[in-house]
């Protein structure tokens, strides 16, 4: 290519370049915003409403479970599609009698408080747990050392009110001023709390309108249920087998596993101790079976009719030369010796665990679930044959 064709060229290519720049800004220029029906097109989404519920509702109850107090609140928070545009919110309930709204606000600044005020809050809250549960204790050793134990907490109450520095007075006295100015939760809060009166059935319609007046409105049907008894988790006593686990200090890790008769049932069990932590899956006690299965555990724990439970524990089987197996029974308190307890009509849930595959020393992890039905105890049995076996750091819980 000589010089003068290179030049005509390269003439060309820049000549077209603002060819195209041009018709870029000639189209720009058409998009104008002041010329009608010119232009971006109007935005004719309207909002799509939608809202969530949380359930910060509480109940209590006496020993008899009789309804003491129930708070039937529900936080419901709005939504909606529209992530741009201002958004305005109506609430309707029906029916909607005597109903008060909370403001959202209120539980946090109450949680801000306990935490301002920690060491007070903890002392008190356990104090009153305490306090809550002597009525229902029938064993007065058990009343006795409740009550002091309430004694010596109210001192250490006194002396960490005492101690709160002039910033966490300071800090309270604010959140508390807060709470005071709180405006009263409304219908047309995005986010608030419903205290229902009492269980039942209700509508509740949320209406969204956005800033250009477009508005949709969604409506479902909430029950609120009726507050029921929490049902409390088991004691197992010396559930660890470690000494002075007992309500009073005492114990030597097995008195709460003794049977009633050690000529129908069997002698209780012998300790394993070890002064290494870490050894054992808890503290440094757990139960020892020796191998010719002449010991038990036995212990009645009481349960809640209709109630389901899991109960867990750790085991270990010697390994050796002799087969060797532990069982953890639940054994319908009916059963009078360990010959019924055997029997499949007394057995409500069992497992037993063998040595067939065991590293010396090494506990595994066991769970047993199991419903209470019409009983309101069960006895959890112990037992072992052909090897030494342990068991150590047994736990109950309620299955939701």
């Amino acid at each position: 290519m000589d010089t003068k064709t290179y030049k005509t060229m390269k003439n060309y290519l820049f000549n077209l370049k603002y060819v195209a720049v041009g018709a870029l800004v000639s189209l720009a220029s058409c998009v104008n915003d002041d010329l009608p029906e010119v232009g971006d097109l109007p935005d004719f989404t309207g909002p799509t409403p939608f809202y969530s519920t949380t359930d910060v509702s509480s109940s209590e109850f006496d020993c008899d479970d009789n309804e003491i107090t129930a708070n039937y609140d529900f936080n419901f928070k709005a939504g909606s599609n529209l992530a741009v545009n201002g958004t305005m919110y109506e609430w309707t309930i029906t029916p909607d009698t005597e109903i008060d709204l909370i403001n959202k606000d209120l539980p946090i600044l109450e949680q801000s408080i306990a935490n301002a005020d920690a060491a007070v809050v903890g002392i008190q809250s356990e104090i009153d747990k305490i306090e809550f549960k002597i009525p229902c204790e029938t064993d007065p050793a058990k009343v006795a050392v409740m009550q002091a134990t309430v004694a010596d907490l109210k001192v250490d109450l006194a002396a960490a009110e005492a101690a709160r520095t002039p910033e966490t007075i300071a800090t309270i006295d604010d959140l508390n001023a807060q709470i005071a100015a709180l405006p009263a939760g409304s219908l047309n809060d995005q986010e608030v709390i419903f205290a229902f009166p009492s269980p039942g059935d209700y509508d509740v319609a949320l209406k969204v309108t956005d800033n250009l007046g477009k508005f949709d409105t969604t409506e479902k049907s909430f029950t609120v249920l009726q507050a029921i008894p929490t049902i409390p988790v088991p004691e197992i006593g010396e559930a660890g087998f470690e000494d002075g686990d007992l309500f009073d200090g005492s114990g030597d890790g097995r008195d709460s596993w003794r049977s009633p008769s050690s000529s129908k049932w069997g002698s209780v069990f012998q300790i394993n101790n070890t002064s290494v932590e870490g050894r054992l899956p808890e503290g440094f006690q757990a139960a020892k079976f020796p191998a010719d299965g002449s010991r038990v555990g036995y212990q009645e724990i009481e349960v809640t009719p209709g109630a389901t439970y899991v109960l867990t524990y750790f085991s270990t089987v010697d390994p050796g030369a002799n087969f060797g197996d532990i069982t953890v029974s639940v054994i319908n308190p009916a059963a009078a010796d360990l010959a019924q307890a055997q029997l499949p009509a007394n057995i409500i849930a069992s497992k037993t665990s063998d040595n067939t595959a065991t590293v010396q020393d090494v506990f595994t992890n066991n769970a047993i679930t199991f419903e209470a039905g019409t009983l309101d105890k069960v006895i959890i049995l112990l037992t072992n044959s052909g090897a030494e076996g342990r068991l150590d750091a047994f736990q109950i819980s309620v299955k939701q």
